[in-house]
C-alpha cells in the first residue's frame, strides 16, 4: 500500500520539481486516490487473511475460548456474514466511493500539476521561466501580498498590494490589485497607477482533465462508445466473480486443518493458483483489446472455465 502511494506522488511530480512547499498537500492528495487501489488488492488481502486465520483457529487461546461459546457451525455462519459483509462494502467502493474519490484525486492533481507548472514559492520569491520574478511578503492560496513584480521580457516592473493566479480557460492569469506599473523599455516609458491590472502567461497552457477508466462505474463503463472503456467494464464484472471464488475459497481455508508442513505447501500453492487467474484475466483483456477474433464471448467463457476449474482444484486440495 506505502509502494502505491508513494508511486502516486512520483506520478504527480514527474521528479522535475522542488517540494518542500508543496509534500503534504500533495500527500493528502495522494490518499484521495487509495479507494481506487485497493479494490485489487482486497481479493488478495481476503486469502491471506484466511491463511492468517485459519492458524488462529488452531493455535490461539483467545479462539480456544471462543469455541467455548460458538460451535464450529456458528463460527462458519459468522464468517460467511463476515465475508458476506465485505463484498457489499467492496460493490459500494468500487461503484460508488472510489469513483468520487477518484473525481476529486484527479482535479486536485490537475491543479497540483498547474501550480506546478509557475514555479515553486521558495523563501518568499516566485520564478516562472524566465518571464517574470515575484517577490512577495506573505501567501495564501493563490494570492500573494506584498508584491514586486520584474517582467525580463518587457523590462516591465509592478509594486501591488496583492497577485491572485488565475485559470482562465487556456492559460494562467496574473491578477494585481492596488499597485503601480512602471515599464522602461525601447517602445514605452511609463509609470501608471492602477486598481486592477491582469498580465497572461500566454504559454503557460494549463493541463486539461482527462477522464480515464476510473472516472466511471461499472454500467457507465460497459455503456462507454470508446472499446477499451468497455473492456474495463467488463473486466471489473469479472472481478465481481474472482471475489465470490475466493469468498467461498476462503470459508474453507479457515476451517482447513492440516499439519504445519503441509499447509505452508498447500497455501502456498494456493496462492499462486490465484495469482495465475488474475495474470491471465489480464491476458485475455489484451486480447480481448487488441484481437478481433477474440470475442466478448470467449473473454467471458474462458474466465468462467478458469474460475469453476480453480475452486473445484482448490476444493480438492482442502478435502
Amino acid at each position: 500500500m506505502g509502494l502505491i502511494w508513494l508511486s502516486q506522488i512520483i506520478r504527480i511530480l514527474e521528479f522535475q520539481y522542488s517540494i518542500s512547499n508543496q509534500i503534504l498537500d500533495i500527500a493528502s492528495t495522494t490518499l484521495l486516490a487509495l479507494p481506487s487501489f485497493i479494490n485489487p488488492l482486497v481479493p488478495f488481502l481476503i486469502v491471506i487473511g484466511s491463511f492468517m486465520l485459519n492458524s488462529k483457529i488452531k493455535n490461539s487461546n483467545e479462539i480456544i475460548i471462543l469455541k467455548q461459546y460458538l460451535s464450529i457451525r456458528d463460527m462458519r455462519v459468522l464468517f460467511k456474514l463476515l465475508i458476506f459483509f465485505t463484498f457489499i462494502i467492496y460493490t459500494i467502493n468500487n461503484e460508488i466511493i472510489s469513483k468520487k474519490f477518484y473525481e476529486k484525486y484527479k482535479f486536485k492533481e490537475l491543479e497540483i500539476r498547474n501550480n506546478l507548472k509557475l514555479g515553486s514559492p521558495v523563501q518568499n520569491e516566485f520564478h516562472i521561466d524566465d518571464i517574470v520574478s515575484i517577490f512577495f511578503n506573505k501567501k495564501d492560496d493563490n494570492i500573494f501580498y506584498g508584491i514586486e513584480a520584474i517582467f525580463y521580457n518587457q523590462n516591465q516592473f509592478i509594486v501591488s498590494e496583492s497577485v491572485l493566479i488565475e485559470l482562465s480557460k487556456s492559460n494562467f492569469n496574473l491578477v494585481f490589485s492596488n499597485g503601480e506599473r512602471l515599464i522602461l523599455n525601447k517602445i514605452e516609458k511609463s509609470k501608471t497607477v492602477f486598481d486592477k491590472f491582469t498580465y497572461t502567461l500566454e504559454s503557460k497552457k494549463y493541463e486539461d482533465l482527462y477522464m480515464d477508466k476510473d472516472h466511471y462505474n461499472t454500467f457507465e463503463l460497459i455503456s462507454h462508445p470508446e472499446n477499451d472503456f468497455r473492456n474495463h467494464g467488463h473486466n471489473k464484472i469479472i472481478q465481481y466473480f474472482f471475489l465470490l471464488l475466493i469468498s467461498l475459497v476462503s470459508l474453507k481455508i479457515i476451517f482447513f486443518y492440516e499439519n504445519k508442513k503441509n499447509n505452508l505447501f498447500n497455501f502456498s500453492f494456493i496462492f499462486l493458483l490465484i495469482l495465475s487467474i488474475q495474470v491471465l484475466n489480464s491476458y485475455f483483456i489484451y486480447l480481448l483489446s487488441n484481437f478481433n477474433s477474440f470475442s466478448l464471448i470467449s473473454y467471458y467463457a474462458i474466465n468462467f472455465i478458469f474460475l469453476i476449474s480453480t475452486y473445484y482444484l482448490i476444493n480438492k486440495i482442502l478435502k
